[in-house]
């Protein structure tokens, strides 16, 4: 099983000892999005957990207790972007505060397990193509040797948070803008030895130099792992997404970052009442086990493959 925690919240930024307590635990609760009294028990034994992918844009509070994910496989999805704290409100300054924090998580836990993500890329009359250009050269001078892989995105509208992000005046530029800049990041990537992935795009960016990606993908965690994987695509994303299959453990309206183009915040108001909620000591995130509620135990298994084939090559 592939651990997602989460693409529904920052829990590395916000709840990081909440995680680490369900650790020590050894299980945790999580509702099911859309049926509020349906809930699963997850067993969080390394036995069955063959990688944790963790989302964020900032691992700091995760540092001080690293060492109780020894017993597992994992990695990080970083998010880093040049916008300022018109975008992203709750995010440290990005030269002084997180280059270094990403250089930090990359020196402790190898290159190989941090992804940095540059995306989405929204466009407006402030942040310009020529914007991106040079914020994300900066960034991978600046990461350079402390990564091995960029994933790019162009901003999705979802119609729940398309008013979120009506005051940024976004701009929908030609294809032909897009790929232009496209090729110019790839180039930037490749300048400083990093390989460059889309994500869940429905241009076609391989004209550019930018590979088709995953965030959970397969091939990459069979690296980190060093054995293979058998799992089927998710298919609970979009159909641009070619994630392996993965369990998310977080809460949708939950993350105290307050990003504006973010999917996972519906609305400023639930935001703030989940994170009054919160309990360190509970096995849900932002939540209380009611008498309504339903639990069954999720069942998991490994998806690793155990036998090794001639063909294998993860040294």
């Amino acid at each position: 099983m592939i651990l997602s925690a989460s693409r529904r919240t920052d829990l590395p930024d916000h709840y990081a000892d909440w995680f680490y307590d369900r650790i020590k635990e050894g299980f945790l609760y999580v509702r099911n999005p859309f049926r509020f009294h349906q809930v699963s028990k997850i067993r969080l034994s390394p036995a069955v957990i063959d990688c944790i992918v963790f989302w964020t844009k900032n691992p700091e509070n995760m540092f001080p207790r690293l060492h109780e994910l020894d017993p597992y496989d994992y990695c990080f999805q970083f998010t880093l972007t040049g916008y300022g704290q018109d975008i992203e409100p709750g995010i440290p300054h990005k030269r002084r505060h997180m280059i270094p924090v990403f250089c930090t998580l990359s020196d402790r836990i190898g290159s190989d397990r941090v992804i940095w993500r540059y995306d989405p890329i929204l466009l407006n009359d402030i942040y310009t193509p020529a914007y991106h250009r040079r914020a994300f050269r900066e960034i991978a001078r600046s990461l350079n040797g402390r990564t091995r892989r960029v994933v790019i995105s162009f901003v999705d509208l979802y119609a729940k948070t398309k008013r979120n992000m009506d005051a940024l005046a976004l701009q929908t530029p030609p294809q032909k803008t897009l790929l232009s800049l496209a090729a110019d990041l790839a180039e930037t990537a490749a300048a400083n030895q990093m390989e460059i992935y889309s994500c869940a795009e429905e241009i076609d960016l391989q004209k550019a130099g930018i590979r088709h990606g995953s965030c959970i993908d397969k091939a990459y965690l069979e690296k980190i792992i060093g054995c293979r994987l058998d799992g089927a695509r998710d298919k609970g994303q979009r159909k641009e997404c070619n994630c392996l299959e993965s369990v998310d453990i977080g809460s949708y309206n939950t993350c105290g970052s307050g990003c504006r183009y973010c999917y996972a915040n519906f609305s400023v108001a639930k935001v703030n009442a989940n994170r009054h909620a919160y309990d360190a000591d509970s096995p849900l995130l932002c939540s209380a086990l009611t008498g309504q509620d339903q639990i069954s135990e999720r069942a998991l298994r490994s998806l690793k493959i155990r036998q090794r084939s001639l063909f294998d090559d993860f040294d």
